[in-house]
């Protein structure tokens, strides 16, 4: 090139929409939060190439790690609608950390993946700062993550959450099928809502109804709601081995997800008159949707379910508060024909 011409301009990454100094900044922001979040054995430090746990210094020398994985789905969308998004930090935890529970498991450490178009600190840092508030509630640690800002996949003020958690439980701890047995109680531990499931429905209904939801103060506090943590509670009833079998309600609702625990020739049946739902499933009912539709889309009341000999049930009751106070919704029968028997039906009024 001679010395007359002009040097070409040299192109940069934010030029493409990918902001380094923007993601280094904030690991600055979110490292408080993760410190909030530490437990023995761990180490919250970020910047590292990966995450580190001993879980010898957590007091575990014979473990069975339980790993699960999962997202919060389309409540997003929701959450950028309002701008509330610190709930669906803590929903993104809870999806996983209820999820190990459900296997007898203590959540360990969690760790978190954030993808956008364009990197908005401020938001980022609220949806982290929610994950580590989900963190503290399950007794996980924050240990790492990855920010991917992702010009041309995501569009702008879009973005999407992953999160991954690991827990332990000793060998004689885990919750097999065959510690369940015949006459077992199933018990309901009430949800705080819709947790994060049946949200593209939600939406859709939303939609065909012309229904604004930052107008509605009503839909608007129970569609953002963050989802119940259970570990606290259901953890010591594991610990003093009150329990014989649990599940996670989540997408598929009551009926497709107890039947994952349920041991050959036996059957859970449900009495649905039992069930204690909530406004938000009585609102969604009312607006047109079904009862075969709301019991395999949403949870419909039922968070998460204990399944214990029937002598235990005044014992389990004591560890809870009032809000979420377990009932008896059904037993366990002998059946050589169906997992899942669902009697009566859920009162909507």
């Amino acid at each position: 090139m001679s010395s007359g011409q002009k040097q070409p301009k040299s192109l940069k990454y934010s030029d493409a929409g990918v902001d380094i100094d923007e993601g280094d900044a904030l690991i600055g922001d979110i490292a408080p939060h993760a410190k909030r979040t530490k437990r023995a054995g761990a180490s919250t430090d970020l910047g590292g190439f990966g995450g580190l746990f001993d879980t010898k210094a957590a007091g575990f020398h014979d473990p069975i790690l339980v790993a699960a994985t999962d997202g919060v789905g389309t409540k997003l969308e929701l959450a950028k609608t309002t701008g509330l998004h610190r709930g669906v930090g803590i929903d993104l935890v809870a999806m996983c950390a209820n999820d190990i529970l459900a296997q007898g498991a203590m959540p360990l450490f969690f760790l978190d993946y954030f993808a956008t178009g364009k990197l908005e600190r401020d938001m980022a840092v609220e949806v982290i700062a929610g994950i580590a508030d989900g963190c503290v509630e399950a007794d996980c640690a924050l240990i790492g993550g990855e920010t991917a800002e992702m010009p041309g996949t995501y569009e702008k003020g879009k973005f999407d959450i992953a999160g991954f958690a690991v827990g332990i439980v000793g060998k004689n701890k885990i919750l097999s099928k065959d510690k369940i047995k015949n006459n077992d109680l199933i018990l309901a531990i009430p949800s705080s809502g819709l947790h994060s499931n049946g949200y593209s429905l939600v939406r859709y209904l939303l939609k065909q109804k012309k229904i604004d939801i930052k107008k509605n103060n009503f839909l608007k506090k129970e569609l953002i709601k963050p989802t119940k943590i259970y570990v606290n509670e259901v953890l010591k009833l594991i610990d003093k081995n009150l329990i014989n079998g649990c599940a996670n309600i989540t997408g598929g609702g009551l009926a497709d997800n107890i039947q994952r625990v349920i041991p050959d020739n036996f059957t859970a049946e449900i009495n649905l008159d039992l069930i204690k739902t909530s406004k938000i499933f009585k609102w969604l009912h009312k607006k047109g949707i079904s009862d075969k539709e709301m019991l395999k889309t949403f949870n419909c009341g039922v968070g998460f379910c204990l399944i214990i000999n029937p002598k235990k049930l005044n014992q389990i009751k004591s560890y809870f508060t009032n809000n979420y106070k377990p009932y008896v919704i059904g037993k366990i029968t002998k059946n050589f024909k169906e997992k899942v028997k669902l009697n009566g039906s859920v009162n909507w009024i």
